[in-house]
């Protein structure tokens, strides 16, 4: 009977998307929200949460998102006060159109008050607190209401689940960036989770003097060869801080990388998106593994959001700490090539049955892809879908075990940069279509892929 009701959930999850078109289709809306709603206990336990300022609706916007089983996990950063979870799932099948979100793992790991419990502010500056290298103040008195494997979570920038059936968190440990009221509440930490059981299989809490002043580490790859489970990577996007951290599972511990690429390309930082017009300075974002080559190595893809060039490295170097660290490395990066006029990308996916790599394009409002047996030209690029009003800021990507390619929207530029988003309007969108109908018609297809097979200099 459960392997019956795991089949029907599997074949839900990878149709969503299901067309009957031959020629090239749009990514379709799966889920739309105009606020986030969470699944309480009780309504009593929201209109608390709303009166006591736990929870304010129009303050949680989605990030990202990733899928695993019947679970389709989003994280809920807290950029401001008033987040209820900031890491929550939908439970498949679910056919409405605003889901509710089911706190991961349970509600006891969100609450912050519990967990974290704030030290007045004239207490901060006191002679037992001391300035850390994040520019806030730590205790060096009684450590927070947390243990060894707790399932506390203070605000993940993205989790994504893994072929051993675990779930990657990392959890930047700060809240209310965008308010006066800011806290480093922790360092940067990765939790790891069994999604068989929702326990914790171990907690990372990254070095003091590896988190910079300006760090931020918004994104992240995992790297697992020949499922050797206990032998994972992951690959750690520090955008401000203009680094990548690789974190070995097998070794428990980190290191940070320098290189020029990882930094933003001056002439590329201006950005105009959904109405609003601003310049960032934002280094490396994007991230995509590739797959595995007969020497057992993987390339590693990555780009700056403010920029429209494309580079590589192999994950032998990344994963070598003596080589990644030393100055003769800088040669083992590779440029690709570039995008084009108005190419910045943030996020990017490698998908393994194809070998294309999808990437948002966020001044055009869409989705972008290539075929890496192919050279890494603005004429090899593709369009898979450009929509100014569902496609505003795409900001995660995740291909499910149907060949469909899952895409998540959040208009985040209106969130960092103006009093908030309208509550009246479709704000969150999670899109979606089979990858093998999104790309007919584009340089991605594989129409004429033995021209290239044939003249791979090219």
């Amino acid at each position: 009977m459960h392997s019956i009701l795991w089949l029907v959930v599997l074949i839900n999850a990878c149709d969503v998307f299901l067309t009957d078109k031959t020629y090239a289709a749009r990514l379709q809306e799966k889920y739309v929200w105009k606020q986030i709603a969470f699944a309480w206990p009780s309504d009593g336990e929201e209109q608390n949460a709303i009166a006591t300022g736990r929870y304010i609706p129009e303050n949680n916007a989605p990030l990202s998102m990733d899928l695993w089983g019947d679970k389709v996990f989003i994280t809920i950063p807290r950029w401001k006060s008033g987040v209820a979870a900031s890491l929550a799932y939908i439970q498949l099948p679910d056919d409405s159109r605003s889901p509710i979100l089911h706190p991961y793992p349970n509600w006891e790991s969100h609450d912050m008050e519990r967990n974290f419990p704030e030290v007045p502010q004239v207490q901060k500056r006191a002679a037992n607190f001391k300035c850390s290298q994040l520019g806030n103040f730590l205790s060096d008195g009684p450590e927070p209401k947390t243990v060894e494997l707790s399932t506390n979570i203070v605000s993940p920038y993205r989790a994504k689940a893994d072929e051993c059936d675990r779930l990657w968190v990392l959890d930047w440990g700060r809240e209310r960036l965008l308010e006066k009221t800011r806290r480093q509440v922790t360092l940067p930490t990765i939790i790891l989770f069994d999604l068989n059981t929702d326990k914790v299989l171990h907690r990372y809490t990254f070095p003091q003097d590896q988190v910079l002043k300006t760090s931020e580490f918004v994104n992240f790859a995992v790297d697992i060869s020949d499922r050797e489970c206990g032998n994972a990577f992951i690959y750690v996007a520090d955008v401000v801080g203009y680094g990548m951290l690789v974190y070995s599972l097998n070794e428990d511990r980190s290191w940070r990388i320098k290189h020029n690429y990882f930094h933003f390309d001056p002439l590329e930082g201006n950005f105009f998106i959904g109405g609003i017009n601003f310049q960032v300075p934002d280094g490396i974002f994007g991230l995509a593994v590739g797959n595995q080559k007969p020497d057992k190595s993987k390339n590693v893809y990555f780009h700056a959001l403010s920029s429209t060039k494309e580079f590589v490295v192999s994950n032998k170097v990344l994963q070598n700490e003596t080589r990644a660290l030393d100055k003769d490395s800088y040669y083992d990066f590779k440029m690709l090539g570039d995008r084009g006029f108005n190419g910045q990308s943030n996020v990017q996916i490698f998908d393994k049955n194809t070998e294309i790599i999808f990437y948002s394009q966020v001044n055009k409002d869409a989705v972008g892809c290539w075929n890496s047996r192919k050279p890494y030209t603005p004429d090899t690029q593709g369009l898979v879908d450009s929509d100014s009003v569902t496609l505003v800021f795409v900001n995660e990507f995740f291909v499910d075990k149907g060949d469909n390619l899952w895409v998540l929207s959040n208009k985040l530029p209106q969130v960092l940069f103006t009093s908030g988003l309208n509550a009246s309007e479709d704000n969150f969108r999670i899109l979606g279509g089979r990858i093998s109908e999104l790309i007919i018609g584009t340089p991605c297809d594989f129409v004429d892929d033995s021209f290239y097979l044939q003249y791979p200099d090219l």
